[in-house]
Order: C-alpha cells, then sequence, then structure tokens
C-alpha cells in the first residue's frame, strides 16, 4: 500500500477506484467499502481510500469528542488489507469549501477515477450539499461507474461510528466488538506507573492512550494482550486508579496472566474481550489485592470456558 499525505497535490495515471471517508473505527460497513474497491483489480483498477488526518466533526461542529481509532492505528489495520492508495488529507478550509461537482470532477482528473461506492448515508462538499442521488448523475456526465452501498443494521439501526461510541461509553463491550467486526483495542507505549501492582505480587503493566482516543467505560475488562507476535491473556483496569491516586489521569493498567518479563518501551496492543466490572475505590491495598485476585480468577474462568 502507497501511503500518500496529500490529495489536491495527488496525480495517479493509472485508473482507479475510490472511496472517501473519515473510517472512524473502520467498522463492518468501512470495511464493506474497502472491499468493495479492491474487488475492482481484477478489472485493471487500483484501489484508492481517501481519509482525513482530523474528524469533520472537529472542523464542522467544533466537536473535540475522542475517535474510535488514532490516525496510527487506521494506518496500521488498512496496511494489510490489500488497498493500494491510501491517501490522508486534512480536512480543512479548502476542501471544506470545494463544490461537490468540483470534488467530483478532481477525483476523476487528477485521480483517475473510474469507480466510486460510497454508503448510502454519504455526504461531500461544501456545506455537505452532494450525496448519492448526485453522484448517480454525475457518474453518467463525468463517465465514471458508482455503486451505492446500503448500511448494515443492528436491531433495526445503522451501524455507525456514532452508534458504535455510544455503546463503548457504556461499557457493552460485546456490542462494540460486533458492530467492528473485529475486538476494540488500544495500542500503545509501557510506561512506568507506581509499580504498585509488582509490591502486591500482582504485577502490572501500563499505557497511556492518546488524547484523541476514546477509551471504553472506566472499568475491569478481560483482554488479550499482543506484543512480539504473541497473544497472552489479562485482565485490564481502564480509568483514573482512584484507589492510589487523585490526579484523574487516565490510563490502561493491564496484569498479563502467567508473564512476569519487562514491557517497558515496548508497544503493546491490549484487545478488550468483556468488561467485568466498573472502577472501584477501595479503603485498603488489602482490598485492592483481594479485589485484583478476584478479577484474575474470573478472567482465568472466561479463557477457560
Amino acid at each position: 500500500m502507497e501511503y500518500l499525505h496529500s490529495l489536491f497535490e495527488t496525480k495517479l495515471n493509472e485508473k482507479t477506484a475510490i472511496t472517501v471517508g473519515k473510517f472512524d473505527g473502520v467498522h463492518k460497513g468501512h470495511h464493506m467499502l474497502a472491499e468493495d474497491i479492491i474487488s475492482k483489480k481484477k478489472f485493471g483498477l487500483k484501489s484508492c481510500l481517501i481519509t482525513f488526518t482530523n474528524s469533520p466533526r472537529q472542523t464542522l461542529f467544533d466537536d473535540n469528542s475522542p475517535s474510535l481509532i488514532t490516525n496510527k492505528e487506521r494506518v496500521f489495520m488498512l496496511d494489510n488489507g490489500g488497498l493500494d492508495y491510501l491517501i490522508e488529507c486534512p480536512f480543512d478550509e479548502r476542501l471544506m469549501n470545494t463544490s461537490p461537482e468540483d470534488f467530483i470532477k478532481f477525483l476523476c482528473d487528477n485521480l483517475n477515477m473510474k469507480y466510486m461506492v460510497s454508503g448510502s448515508d454519504f455526504t461531500f462538499g461544501k456545506e455537505g450539499a452532494g450525496n448519492a442521488e448526485l453522484l448517480k448523475s454525475l457518474s453518467k456526465e463525468m463517465g465514471f461507474e458508482y455503486n451505492e452501498i446500503q448500511k448494515i443494521k443492528r436491531n433495526d439501526r445503522d451501524i455507525s461510528s456514532t452508534y458504535i461510541r455510544e455503546e463503548l461509553k457504556e461499557g457493552h463491550i460485546d456490542i462494540v466488538n460486533e458492530m467492528l467486526g473485529y475486538d476494540y483495542f488500544v495500542w500503545g507505549e509501557v510506561v512506568h506507573g507506581a509499580h504498585l501492582g509488582t509490591k502486591i505480587g500482582i504485577p502490572t503493566i501500563n499505557i497511556m492512550p492518546e488524547k484523541t482516543k476514546l477509551v471504553p467505560k472506566f472499568g475491569v475488562y478481560v483482554t488479550t494482550i499482543d506484543f512480539d507476535g504473541r497473544i497472552y491473556h489479562g485482565v485490564t483496569n481502564v480509568g483514573t486508579k482512584p484507589s492510589v491516586s487523585d490526579e484523574k489521569i487516565v490510563g490502561i493498567e493491564t496484569h498479563i496472566l502467567d508473564y512476569n518479563g519487562d514491557l517497558y518501551g515496548q508497544f503493546v496492543k491490549v484487545t478488550f474481550q468483556e468488561f467485568l466490572r466498573p472502577e472501584m475505590k477501595f479503603n485498603s491495598v488489602d482490598e485492592l489485592k483481594a479485589q485484583m485476585s478476584k478479577d484474575k480468577k474470573e478472567a482465568k474462568e472466561y479463557f477457560n470456558k
């Protein structure tokens, strides 16, 4: 996959199949769009996915709420999927003020677009004036094929990034994973914590999620941990650790079952499997240790099912 960082300065001579969007979470619906353009390889078209470095929500509505996936995580997920081109560009004033017709003309003229696919709710161009109906009309005028894909539903509601964010905030990790089509994860570097876990015989690793990343509801989860090409089982606390700190810093603290190595400075992927309980404040270290031991037992039972 060729990773490009500009849209309006890019010129592609090969004929392309294109899809456009924020792709927050890269959920089941997004996978359908990506798979559709990749399938056009048999017709001699290169697949090109266009996405944004910043959320349109932030630019259009001053909404700074975190996203389901960071830019690095999205590139990681798309890199091995068979795409030929990933264009990640800023959602800026120039893009916002480009009319729907001029935007599609640019894709045809500069990116040699011969095929485009979008979801049925896709809007684009200045003030979001472009939609699927306009694309059907423009495809005839500008000489490209257009395909509209209907939204996937869960319980009569469209699967969307908004829907997934709502469920994640409630700790409904099973529903989140179902809609994503993969298990939700946080990826980051292992940093030093207070070393309390080591002192009480239950060592943990700590990673600090990026501020742009939406973490699950504060609480304890059954997780898997991926590093060095291996998968380990674990139990993870998401939150501010109120029993040992008043700083209100959100972190991801994980005890890896049956592992005692030093992972400081390494990057690990923590994947969420099941919600166990809300985050709690304990009156003593002994209470905390007893609950952590109980959490370990429940996690082991989950993996032994």
